[in-house]
């Protein structure tokens, strides 16, 4: 949770109006964001909170949101005062998305505020309502901010592919400016991922060696111990590639590969970003199957229990070559990182969970303790994004007694003592939206460029007839040791402790 103390500035009263306000993603995240933004200040105490839903009454809504509070924001409802407060702040509008007639009442419900209607748009919803809601926006006059700011909020995915995220773009365009648009990507709001760029460009430290004649290579993964749960039909379409590379990951490899923007602002930074993308060596069809690796989870255990295999799960076809595990090896040909590998994957049912930035140095030129019993181990710098968000330097040291043997030293700064200081994603992300600061969404160029880089791999996975498999729970992942032999330390496997 955010503070009292940290990135204090109370955003202007707004209309919050959230589409898919009965939904998953607003019940588990958004709700409850906004009611801990409230008690820190972040979001203006006169701010409304508007949820249109359909086919419930104001009662039974109400009693869904009560609910849903018990479950991921307990200390609101046990406190009725505290209930009652929040409680007075939410309006529901009544009807269907793809009724014009309830963009109306939308419009109606909007709330003057401080002389403005300003209001932020949520669009909690599966992508295929983003044009239908924005066109109903456009036709009610929810578009225009002659009364106030209008901002629009999406989620991932941003299309299926290059052809339809630029479709998208171009409907979306159509109604709102590309500064009115904020295309969310949760893992841009943890404290860990933005704390890449303070490291970077805060300290003089490590800007020496952050480039090609220190690094060997750099890896970038997000393990989950979780099969796909109840998003197998979402994820039979998708496939790791689409679902974690094409978006979150490569958006992180963006902020550890680009050069110190001129300023800190959301232009200046996403400049910077898209440099980086358009550097990145395209893969050539024949190229795929050498730079990349596609793999399936089998069944096996994890963490004492049985975990099914894929094709096991629920709503998956039984031949399906929808692949949960994804790997790509990319170059990005510019001065500072020529030659050097970046491998960024990702794989659901894996030993155990993590989210990692591990930036590997080179060996060191001549070794003196080659006679020794123990060898240097090239450094590490690993940034931990969950759990245990925070930084690990690994070192070579003496070890203790009458020896020049060495053994790695690792040495950890948790990003917080206390879990309970680091903020939600989603409470940065929407006090972002609510301040106007675009820094960490993505704009409508760097999306089409990410599907335009992957599209190869998409189209060589396409017809595929087979997968290769990996048990769950386990690291074995064919050819993964393969796609990282020529990289020092090989194939860098998070675990929880860092050992």
């Amino acid at each position: 949770m955010v503070t009292t103390d940290q990135r204090m500035v109370t955003a202007d009263p707004t209309n919050i109006v959230i589409f898919g306000v009965t939904g998953d993603l607003s019940k588990r995240k958004l709700m409850p964001a906004l009611v801990r933004m409230l008690c820190c200040g972040l979001v203006h105490t006169d701010s409304k909170i508007i949820g249109v839903v359909n086919n419930r009454t104001e009662e039974v809504w109400l009693d869904l949101v009560r609910k849903g509070m018990q479950e991921f924001s307990p200390e609101i409802v046990e406190d009725e005062s505290k209930w009652e407060k929040f409680r007075s702040r939410l309006i529901m509008v009544p009807g269907d998305l793809g009724d014009e007639t309830t963009y109306q009442r939308l419009a109606e419900s909007l709330v003057i505020l401080d002389g403005k209607k300003n209001a932020m748009f949520y669009c909690a919803i599966p992508p295929e309502w983003y044009v239908k809601v924005t066109d109903g926006l456009h036709k009610a006059g929810l578009a225009n901010e002659e009364e106030g700011y209008r901002r629009l909020v999406i989620e991932k995915p941003f299309g299926h592919n290059l052809e339809s995220a630029r479709a998208l773009n171009k409907e979306l365009q159509l109604v709102f400016k590309e500064e009115q648009i904020y295309r969310i990507d949760h893992y841009l709001g943890k404290e860990s991922v933005q704390n890449l760029l303070v490291y970077r460009f805060a300290n003089s430290i490590m800007e020496p060696l952050w480039n090609r004649n220190y690094v060997d290579h750099i890896q970038i993964s997000t393990a989950e111990t979780l099969g796909i749960e109840y998003r197998a039909k979402y994820y039979e379409k998708s496939g790791a590639l689409r679902d974690m590379i094409q978006s979150h990951i490569m958006q992180m490899m963006t902020l550890v590969a680009m050069e110190p923007p001129v300023e800190f602002t959301a232009d200046a930074v996403r400049d910077e970003k898209m440099k980086v993308l358009s550097a990145i060596r395209r893969i050539k069809p024949e190229e795929v199957r050498i730079h990349t690796v596609s793999a399936q989870y089998a069944s096996g255990t994890i963490d004492g229990e049985s975990a099914p295999a894929y094709v096991s799960e629920e709503n998956v076809s039984p031949d399906s070559t929808t692949e949960t595990f994804a790997a790509v090896r990319f170059y990005i040909d510019n001065w500072r990182w020529q030659g050097v590998p970046f491998i960024l994957w990702t794989g659901k049912r894996m030993k155990s969970k993590a989210s990692e930035v591990m930036i590997r140095f080179r060996k060191p030129p001549f070794n003196l303790f080659d006679s020794h019993a123990s060898v240097p181990e090239a450094n590490a710098l690993v940034f931990r994004l969950q759990p245990e968000g925070g930084v690990v330097f690994r070192l070579n040291a003496k070890k203790p007694g009458l020896t020049t043997d060495n053994e790695t030293m690792v040495m950890r700064a948790p990003y917080a003592d206390d879990v309970k200081e680091v903020a939600d994603a989603y409470e940065i992300l929407m006090h972002d939206v609510l301040t106007g600061d675009g820094t960490l969404f993505s704009r409508a160029d760097e999306v089409e460029m990410s599907w335009e880089i992957v599209e190869p791999i998409l189209q060589a996975w396409e017809n595929k007839v087979s997968v290769e498999r990996y048990r769950a729970g386990t690291w074995d992942v064919p050819d993964m040791d393969e796609l990282t032999k020529d990289c020092v330390g090989g194939w860098h496997k998070p675990t929880v402790h860092h050992k």
